[in-house]
């Protein structure tokens, strides 16, 4: 390593000048960074659950629903059916919406003196004008059960626009325009937005504002907690300066290979910016200790020394984020874990090469006295490592005792964890978003889409009756309050016509039926154009991940028990994908941890060719794993779409500090063979490094607790809680370890 240190100290400018053309290189394409908030699009594209969502959007003019809710002390006036009509007609024409559903543009099946009279609800060319006809309407309207809680609320107050938007359209760009088109109409009445393409534009919304003042706060709190600590402005900046490049790189990779920012690797340039700094920060605190009078043979000797355990943190923390790649369902998970992966080895590169190369050639004076002195001030944290010596050297089986009945508590916390992957939940509580969910629960079916695709003839009696026994399953959820297929309008039609509300027993007058409905907008939205499939559609009211999860097994079991040859059908909507999140959650979980630990234990155990060295180095994370679970379980935080990394980032994150004082350890052993003497200067000086790490680490987390996205706000508390029990367990449940088991084996 020595001639390696050498090699980057005599290559110093080159080294800066090539770091600062290609930190401009990369740079330039961050600009084109473009943001992905849809979840659901993440799922591998084979999954059979998200190609059959997909399909039904295409073939029936869109599956997401963009609602516009309009509040008002009466709808049934003349001027706000008007802008209802005119607001309609505006959506209508954005390229990228399918079908539009409204008040003003809805089908009316209705008897009159020639049959049956089949037209829009409203008639936009003979507009109610007068009180008695808006009253006579608004009675109308309220007595029709088709109407009644769908697109009007029981009390005439609120009413919804539902526009759905086509698969592969932008989005956000489609719901950004129809806002525009509603601040233009002007609306007599309070308008609200939701739907998962509203959900997904206030989610775009609030990513681009945490990458802009969530960053610069966290720049702030991690220098802060460096200038308390080093007390220099090199301590400050170069930590800061190398993790920027790292940021600045691994961003400008992820724009030039056409990757998108998530709603997880939103957090990467946080997460970088707390993790990469530790490197650095270990590489100054050794140069800090360093004794030697000469500038460049201190620097070599830091530089050659701090390498291993650098490289070792570096490959471990890796490796913590490479586990999603091979345990991850989800693509954006995957992908976080390679570019936050990519960011670390960026960051290692740095803080071996750029910072050396730095403090090479604005070091001038090099006086070791001052520097370790400078280092002996921070007499507060000199006094708690001199504390935590004696305690482990004094009671080691106190502390043993005490780690012990912390890790069984936790262990009775880990069995009250949940799990949830409601998209609501993202948001706080006071957020426009959930006030907009919870009065399309109150007053209407909610914003969930339930559908299920009915293959076989759709004109045959038996499958619409089929359709109709589904559907009567579905409604007997409290939770949805009304489905809709051809099949109703099928029986609408012969109740118009005096012969009952049911579906004909003869195929032939069903056609004759059918006949009158063709060319409606609905039947775009019902049946295929070759009329071999149909579709059921509906909503639920509720976001509870285990209803939702009852929901569809209930309902493909229901279905499995009445297939036939003549009518195959199969379930999805947002459930079924809401499911399908849950179980790739608790995949993602388990093959993650399980994979991040054995490949950790077996980096460690390999670099440092010690089996035991790998068995001690994994004592602190797999402390933390158990302390964070129940943690989660004690305050109620559940295992979400970010959450859900917490674990296999604290294993590469909390690898460091163990790595460190292995490391330290085992060179000061080789020296002394005194395991008490190299335990205590293990924890003197690589400690005063793992203390500064893990505060300046929890806060640069803990600025997510500003984040508007609920699962950003819990993923940034836990890492920090992490963090600081990975720092606590690596300086006295791991010294206490070794010092208890160096009895019975060699250490």
């Amino acid at each position: 390593m020595k001639k390696i240190a050498k090699i980057i100290i005599k290559n110093r400018i080159h080294i800066i000048l090539i770091t600062i053309l290609l930190t401009g290189f990369l740079g330039s394409f961050i600009k084109d960074l473009k943001i992905n908030p849809d979840v659901l699009s993440y799922l591998p594209d084979d999954d059979n659950v998200a190609v059959l969502f997909n399909n039904v959007g295409d073939k029936y003019g869109g599956n997401d629903m963009a609602i516009i809710v309009v509040q008002t002390d009466n709808i049934f006036q003349k001027e706000i059916l008007q802008q209802i009509k005119q607001l309609t007609d505006s959506v209508k024409s954005i390229k990228g919406i399918g079908t539009v559903t409204s008040l003003t543009d809805v089908i009316d099946i209705k008897g009159s003196d020639w049959g049956i009279e089949i037209g829009k609800l409203i008639d936009e060319y003979d507009m109610p004008e007068t009180r008695e006809e808006l009253d006579n309407l608004k009675e109308y309207i309220l007595s029709k059960e088709m109407y009644k809680g769908t697109l009007l609320s029981e009390d005439a107050t609120t009413t919804l626009i539902i526009a759905k938007v086509n698969t592969g359209v932008d989005k956000i760009a489609v719901t950004t325009q129809i806002k525009k088109m509603a601040d233009k109409i002007n609306i007599n009445g309070k308008l609200y937005y939701g739907g998962l393409p509203f959900i997904m534009n206030e989610s775009s919304n609030i990513i681009m504002h945490d990458m802009v003042w969530l960053g610069p706060i966290a720049i702030l709190a991690i220098a802060f907690v460096l200038l308390l600590c080093f007390r220099s402005l090199r301590g400050v900046v170069l930590p800061l300066l190398t993790v920027f490049i790292a940021i600045t790189w691994t961003l400008g990779i992820m724009s030039l290979l056409d990757f998108e920012i998530t709603l997880i690797s939103n957090i990467t340039p946080i997460i970088l910016l707390a993790v990469g700094s530790a490197y650095t920060i270990h590489v100054v605190n050794r140069i800090n200790e360093e004794k030697d009078t000469n500038r460049m043979i201190a620097l070599i000797i830091a530089l050659a020394y701090i390498m291993i355990p650098v490289l070792l943190a570096s490959l471990t923390t890796m490796v913590g984020f490479l586990s999603f790649i091979f345990g991850s369902y989800l693509t954006m998970i995957r992908d976080f874990g390679l570019f936050t992966a990519l960011g670390v080895f960026f960051s290692l590169i740095l803080s071996v090469t750029f910072a050396p190369a730095l403090i090479a050639i604005t070091q001038k004076r090099w006086n070791p006295k001052i520097l370790s002195q400078r280092a002996d001030k921070h007499t507060i944290l000199s006094n708690i490592l001199k504390n935590i010596s004696k305690l482990i050297f004094l009671h080691p089986k106190y502390s043993f005792i005490v780690w012990t009945i912390i890790i069984l508590i936790s262990i009775v916390g880990i069995f009250k964890v949940e799990r949830r992957v409601d998209m609501i939940d993202y948001f706080k509580k006071d957020s426009e978003i959930r006030r907009t969910e919870k009065l399309l629960q109150d007053k209407f079916t909610g914003s969930m889409p339930v559908y299920v695709t009915v293959k076989g003839n759709v004109q045959s009696p038996g499958v619409l009756r089929t359709m109709k026994s589904v559907q009567d399953f579905m409604e007997q959820n409290q939770y949805i309050k009304q489905t809709q297929s051809v099949a109703d309008l099928i029986e609408e039609m012969n109740d118009v016509m005096g012969e009952g509300k049911k579906i004909p027993d003869e195929e032939a007058k069903i056609q004759q039926l059918w006949f009158l409905l063709e060319g409606q907008d609905i039947m775009e939205q019902l049946v295929s154009y070759d009329l071999n499939e149909g579709l059921i559609q509906g909503n639920i009211s509720t976001t509870d991940n285990e209803i939702l999860t009852a929901f569809c097994d209930d309902l493909e079991k229901y279905i499995a028990e009445n297939q036939s040859e003549e009518c195959q059908m199969e379930i999805t909507g947002l459930p079924s994908l809401y499911k399908r999140l849950d179980e790739s959650i608790v995949q993602s979980q388990m093959n993650s941890l399980i994979i991040a630990i054995i490949l950790v234990f077996f980096v460690v155990a390999i670099l440092l060719r010690s089996p035991i060295r790998g068995f001690f180095a994994i004592i602190p994370i797999s402390t933390t794993l158990v302390l964070l679970f129940g943690f989660m379980g004690f305050f109620g935080i559940p295992v979400d779409i970010a959450t859900v990394l917490v674990g296999s980032i604290s294993i590469g994150i909390g690898i460091d500090y163990a790595i460190h004082m292995i490391t330290h350890f085992d060179n000061d052993h080789k020296t002394t063979n005194n395991i008490q003497t190299a335990l205590e200067q293990s924890i003197k000086i690589s400690g005063r490094a793992i203390i500064i790490n893990v505060i300046s680490v929890s806060a640069g987390f803990l600025v997510l607790l500003f984040s508007n996205l609920v699962p950003l706000q819990r993923f940034g508390l836990l890492i920090a809680v992490t963090m600081i029990s990975s720092g606590l367990a690596t300086l006295t449940l791991m010294p206490v370890v070794i010092k208890l088991s160096s009895k019975f084996i060699k250490v």
